[in-house]
């Protein structure tokens, strides 16, 4: 029973579930395709990593609850400079993956508007998207974090239900036949896989978030990240591993929106329908939380002199609405660049660079555990940790290995160049300090309606391009156009 404001262990354990089970693994199942069914083994190591990885990030908050997040874990452990990168790094890791909620949720709205399987229409119903996130975000927190609260249901709808039912369509055949399609060996084929199963748990560090409203939390918050992340890896696999057995390889390889087309297969168009746009309602609600916190973080870090001051200005609602519109800026920019034939194909590339980059904090926070416990936690619990955040650190490196080359290299490119970027910020951090420079100030007003014209100029874009083109449609014309008669001499 928990007493006054605080929540017993059941409670616990559903929030942190919940707070997983939302919106990163609609995709998963197409992008899993390409390598086949033998993802499975991806999925149970996958488990194992996200388990150590939860139970490090919980202890690392029970020994300093103050610290919350990778940055201060890292910025405590190693010093200015690897708190630094690891704040740099894991934030363009979700303004990356904020790319990837917006094509998963509109990869499911193909089903109701075709024209966005092309890649030019589908990419300026993103920027759309985005766009207007930001504008919602600049008017308010309040009404984006009720947003989010709302769509978070319906995006469990989809995950727990075929987990559930999906079953009682599966083909053990139709699984076989795709059991390996990598080219890859079996080890190799299992390795590729853990880059797209870490990002159903990308977020797993927020579970230690719940330890100030948690009865009793030295007990209860292991105990309920433990029991949430296992209720969210079962639903995952299940649902994932249904999908794989009811739809053929060649087709959900392809697939823009493979829950719904699931349950197309199953009972019919209008259970695909539904599913659609409960999966679609919960990328897009999810997205607009995620930017919201994308924004808090630069400016936490420009308040502290880290980032560059334009992220710390605020709007009448204290919202840093320039640094949101900057974010925009990057969002757009990193959608034009993984323009793809299919949502499936560029939710891939997306989900791949922002575990890529989401990676090296976790490491640095797996490791932090024996810098940070040391002489704070008892020698046999310490002893145990330290295995624990290894395991973690193993993982992690796995993932990074078995992801895509190229990726990896431009990505651990950009992290040797944060030297030179903290050189920048180091400047301007004792600057700061000095009182040389004030911190903050206000925003333009202008940068609200900016968002929204810019929202308003990519819907009009995305409709002459999907509409406006094909003349063929007669669009101008109100009345039946004239009959045509034959020639005379024809």
């Amino acid at each position: 029973m928990a007493s006054g404001n605080k929540i017993g262990l059941v409670p616990a354990t559903l929030m942190v579930a919940g707070n997983m089970m939302g919106s990163g693994v609609f995709m998963l199942p197409a992008n899993l395709a390409a390598i086949g069914g033998i993802a499975i083994f991806g999925w149970v190591i996958t488990v194992v990593g996200a388990l150590a990885l939860a139970l490090t990030f919980a202890k690392l908050a029970a020994i300093d609850p103050a610290a919350g997040g990778p940055y201060a874990y890292a910025r405590k452990a190693y010093g200015d400079y690897m708190g630094y990168q690891t704040n740099l790094i894991y934030w363009l890791a979700n303004v990356v993956g904020n790319v990837g909620l917006a094509v998963a949720g509109l990869g499911y709205l193909t089903n109701f508007f075709p024209v966005l399987k092309e890649p030019l229409v589908a990419a300026l119903a993103q920027v759309a998207v985005v766009w207007f996130l930001i504008y919602a975000n600049i008017l308010g927190p309040k009404f984006v974090g009720r947003l989010q609260s709302f769509t978070t249901v319906f995006a469990l709808v989809p995950i727990i239900g075929m987990a559930l039912l999906g079953w009682f369509w599966f083909s053990g055949g139709t699984y076989a036949q795709g059991w390996n399609v990598s080219g890859h060996d079996s080890m190799g084929a299992i390795g590729a896989t853990l880059n797209f199963t870490l990002w159903a748990f990308i977020g797993v560090e927020s579970a230690s978030v719940s330890a100030g409203v948690v009865e009793n939390p030295q007990r209860n918050v292991p105990i309920a990240t433990v029991v949430g992340v296992v209720l969210a890896a079962v639903c995952y696999i299940l649902s994932s591993s249904a999908i794989m057995g009811m739809i053929p390889n060649a087709e959900l390889v392809k697939s823009s929106a493979p829950f719904a087309d699931a349950a197309r297969v199953a009972l019919g168009p209008v259970a695909g329908n539904i599913v659609a746009l409960c999966a679609a309602v919960g990328c897009l609600g999810s997205l607009g939380g995620w930017t919201l916190l994308v924004g808090q973080t630069a400016k936490a870090a420009a308040d502290d002199g880290l980032f560059p001051n334009i992220f710390a200005k605020v709007n009448s609602k204290d919202v840093p609405s320039v640094g949101l519109a900057l974010v925009g800026v990057i969002m757009t920019v990193q959608i034009i660049l993984t323009m793809s034939p299919t949502a499936s194909e560029q939710f891939g590339k997306i989900a791949s660079i922002a575990v890529i980059m989401t990676l090296l904090p976790y490491i640095y926070s797996a490791i932090a555990i024996k810098v940070l416990g040391y002489k704070k936690l008892p020698p046999n619990e310490y002893g145990l940790y330290v295995v624990i955040g290894l395991v973690a650190a193993v993982y992690s490196l796995w993932a990074m290995v078995g992801s895509d080359g190229q990726q990896t290299r431009w990505s651990l490119i950009f992290v040797v160049a944060t030297i030179v970027f903290y050189a920048l910020a180091l400047t301007h951090k004792r600057e700061v300090e000095e009182a040389k420079v004030a911190v903050g100030g206000h925003a333009p007003r202008w940068i609200r309606y900016a968002t929204l014209v810019i929202t308003i100029v990519a819907l009009a874009l995305m409709f002459w391009e999907s509409v406006g083109k094909h003349r063929g449609l007669n669009l101008l014309n109100r009345a039946p156009p004239p009959a045509v008669t034959a020639s005379p001499t024809g």
